[in-house]
């Protein structure tokens, strides 16, 4: 029935928009907004955030973003979700420690509160690919078993199984596997801090194969999967390249005009870099990204590393 003729009168505007969340309005999430139509207010899309800092209302709003103050550490404060969006795109990542520690906590505190009233007809969740594990350079698709190896990997699985769980009541939920992300205007979003500092790279035939997606276009998969998702899909959200990490690094200092960093062991690397370093070169993994390009009909506008990765 046409809501004009509903017996209850038309529907006020906000019940005939689609009500848009984003959680973890970062980086990446007021990309989604831009590609959302905000703040020009393309078609009947109202864009939320909720925000755990009273202070960045402002700036939201001057994006043409509703902000909703609320944090998934604090439950309680999250009431307010509930009913209030027709679709959801959730960006916070895991907390960096949890008890247990593979759990996600946060994923379950929105999970709770979406529950409360009526569901979202959809919800995006952006994991990443560090959930399989090593792979040993192996072309991987979305149905790998995984066999996250670290405990930060562990709490993304854990998200993901929340947010599958969540699918089961009635939400399609779609989970976008991300590497890692990359744009000129991200901050921390291209290598060259790291090639002025000289970092080493593994040598060729110890060097583990890496996978990027630019923020834009993991924008415009965030939005495809929203509307085109299958339910309880997982897409890898990666660009179609194929390139081990000190090759990925020396194609950034060739653009860039500086020095090639200079090639170790990974013995020698235990001993040059962090952890946290050592263990993004402990796992090498191809991704294949054909359901992305066919299910969301998405075609990539950065196919290439090389595009897009400086200014």
């Amino acid at each position: 029935m046409p809501s004009n003729l509903h017996p209850l009168g038309a529907l006020p505007a906000r019940f005939r928009r689609q009500r848009v969340l984003i959680v973890g309005c970062g980086d990446v999430g007021l990309r989604v907004a831009r590609a959302l139509g905000a703040p020009s207010g393309q078609g009947r899309r109202q864009v939320l955030a909720l925000t755990s800092s009273p202070t960045r209302t402002g700036a939201l709003r001057a994006a043409g973003i509703t902000p909703l103050v609320g944090d998934l550490d604090r439950p309680p404060t999250l009431a307010r979700l509930a009913g209030l969006a027709t679709r959801v795109v959730h960006l916070a990542p895991p907390p960096g420690s949890a008890t247990p520690a593979w759990l996600d906590p946060r994923s379950t505190a929105l999970a709770r509160a979406l529950r409360r009233r009526t569901l979202p007809q959809s919800l995006v969740y952006a994991s990443t690919s560090g959930v399989y594990g090593d792979c040993a350079g192996q072309w991987v698709a979305e149905t790998r078993p995984l066999r996250p190896a670290t405990a930060r990997a562990q709490r993304r699985v854990n998200a993901e199984r929340t947010m599958r769980h969540l699918g089961r009541a009635g939400v399609r939920v779609s989970i976008l596997r991300v590497p890692g992300i990359y744009a000129p205007d991200r901050e921390g979003g291209t290598p060259r801090e790291r090639l002025l500092r000289g970092a080493p790279v593994l040598c060729a035939d110890e060097d583990v194969y890496t996978n990027h997606i630019h923020a834009d276009d993991l924008a415009r998969a965030c939005v495809a999967a929203l509307w085109r998702g299958a339910a309880q899909r997982a897409y890898h959200a990666s660009d179609a390249s194929e390139l081990k990490m000190g090759d990925y690094f020396d194609l950034a200092a060739d653009l860039y005009g500086l020095p090639r960093p200079p090639r170790v062991t990974r013995e020698q690397a235990g001993r040059l870099l962090t952890p946290l370093q050592l263990s993004f070169m402990s796992e090498s993994r191809r991704l294949v990204t054909e359901r992305l390009t066919r299910e969301l009909r998405l075609r990539l506008r950065y196919p290439m590393v090389r595009e897009g990765l400086a200014s």
